[in-house]
């Protein structure tokens, strides 16, 4: 676990660094003012997008392929942002009153004014049409004071932040007084393929415009940083002030813009598929934030333990665990317990697709969910409710004591009654056990309810040895499922 930095934010997660903005302080800098942020934008140009379908190459595109002549056709539509904060600085000791002592200046204090100070960032965008939009990380411009805009032929501008995307980290700026520029082509990161040559292009450092060269290594990589995680991996040097630039394909056309990279591991960075920015960008021009629809369910990854549990041919899809009361899902039909294998045709192998699939829908979209619930595969639609970010409200209370753990046999755990219903977890006794933790209560075993744990014995006694049992339990506030292999 080591530090992601999001501009002048500090988060903690996996060994990654947001190959963002290089940062410098000053004190005292001359005052600007800041034109306030547009509320809407209207009546202006598309963005330049690939037609859909376009069929990919016959063959690969040769190594020899000229860079140079693609470099010299892109440059121009990559810009370099700078943005300022200003800061409190901490309060300093006034140098004249420490020589001659307190109220030397006639004052009652001893330290000095406190201090503003002014916080550069440095990044990088792309425009996206010829009135001047262009597109960036969010964390570039985050509480930023003022954004300045310099284009490859050293014009520069004052831009508004005018659409935020935090949970995609993107951003959309318009240029004041900006006209005819060269707009970039949004390509398509779904028909992007793995070792297709790419090219980054940035500020690294604040050096300005900088090409690298490199091929994607991988795509729809989770990093762990939100629950819209699906990178594109690539080996073109990525370094801090690259953050917000555009990875492009042979062609010229944008297929990702670049974000993150990891810390300690020269040679690989991580950029956003510009499938993601496409399904925003209407949003952020229109309304300047984005909304997105939600299912109402929560979901777990599914082990080998649970596939067979389930009797799945495969560990695919996302297992239902809990539903929102009167929710998408629950009115739907949906149960725990159900597996989602499909959103609207596109197939969930893993459990973090699920919530990016579905995000792409606004609230009120109807979609189509495939379910698999007893071997059967059905089909279900869901009216989706908007997201309200909520945060956790307070800390968990104090857990009671609870009594010495009895053993409960072939399931390989130590037992008790658990507070309020069910039976607690107190110990791992067997290693068969893989999904269980000391502090789970379990709740159900193979669709029985588990009151206490002579329900549980007596539901354990008609599980068959060599197959694995199912059971839902309680950590924390979190409802999931669990897989138990019985030995034979």
């Amino acid at each position: 676990m080591t530090r992601v930095q999001f501009g002048t934010t500090s988060l903690v997660a996996l060994t990654l660094a947001l190959g963002g903005c290089s940062q410098q302080a000053r004190a005292n800098p001359p005052t600007q003012a800041v034109a306030p942020p547009a509320t809407a934008v209207a009546g202006t140009e598309p963005p330049v997008v690939a037609q859909p379908g376009t069929p990919l190459p016959p063959t690969p595109a040769p190594a020899t392929f000229d860079v140079a002549a693609l470099s010299d056709q892109v440059k121009p539509m990559v810009v370099n942002i700078t943005t300022t904060h200003e800061v409190d600085g901490a309060q300093g000791i006034d140098p004249f009153e420490f020589f001659f002592g307190p109220g030397a200046r006639g004052g009652g204090g001893g330290r000095s004014p406190e201090r503003h100070l002014q916080q550069t960032a440095l990044g990088t965008g792309f425009i996206i049409d010829r009135g001047g939009y262009v597109i960036t990380n969010e964390h570039v411009v985050h509480d930023a004071d003022e954004v300045r805009v310099k284009l490859a032929d050293e014009r520069e501008f004052t831009a508004d932040v005018v659409g935020r995307d935090p949970k995609l980290d993107l951003a959309l700026l318009k240029l004041e007084g900006a006209k005819d520029l060269p707009a970039a082509v949004l390509g398509s990161s779904e028909q992007l393929r793995v070792g297709e040559h790419v090219l980054a292009v940035g500020n690294p450092f604040g050096l300005g415009h900088t090409v690298t060269l490199g091929i994607v290594s991988a795509k729809a990589r989770s990093l762990n940083l939100g629950q819209y995680d699906d990178f594109i991996q690539t080996d073109a040097s990525i370094n801090p002030g690259n953050s917000g630039g555009p990875l492009f394909n042979w062609k010229g056309e944008v297929i990702g813009i670049n974000t993150a990279i990891r810390a300690g591991a020269n040679g690989i960075g991580f950029a956003i598929p510009v499938d993601a920015l496409k399904d925003v960008l209407p949003q952020l021009r229109e309304k300047g934030h984005v909304e997105r629809g939600k299912l109402g369910v929560v979901i777990q990854p599914i082990t080998p333990d649970l596939a067979k549990a389930l009797d799945l041919e495969a560990p695919r899809g996302a297992l239902v665990a809990e539903l929102e009361p009167n929710g998408p899902g629950a009115r739907a039909g949906i149960k725990p317990g159900d597996v989602i294998v499909a959103v609207n045709g596109v197939t969930i192998n893993h459990m973090e697709e699920l919530p990016r699939n579905v995000a792409r829908n606004a609230p009120g979209t109807a979609v189509k969910v495939s379910i698999v619930r007893n071997k059967q595969r059905q089909e279900v639609t869901a009216k989706l409710d908007p997201i309200v970010d909520e945060n956790p409200a307070g800390a968990r209370p104090a857990k009671a004591p609870h009594p010495a753990g009895q053993s409960a046999g072939k399931l390989g755990i130590q037992i008790s009654d658990a507070q309020g219903g069910g039976v607690r977890v107190d110990e791992i006794s067997g290693s068969n056990v893989r999904e269980l933790a000391p502090g789970d209560v379990i709740v159900e075993l193979n669709g029985t309810p588990v009151k206490d744990t002579q329900d549980l014995r007596t539901a354990a006694a008609k599980v068959k040895p060599g197959t694995v049992a199912l059971m839902k339990v309680r950590r924390g506030r979190v409802v999931r499922f669990a897989g138990v292999p019985i030995p034979k």
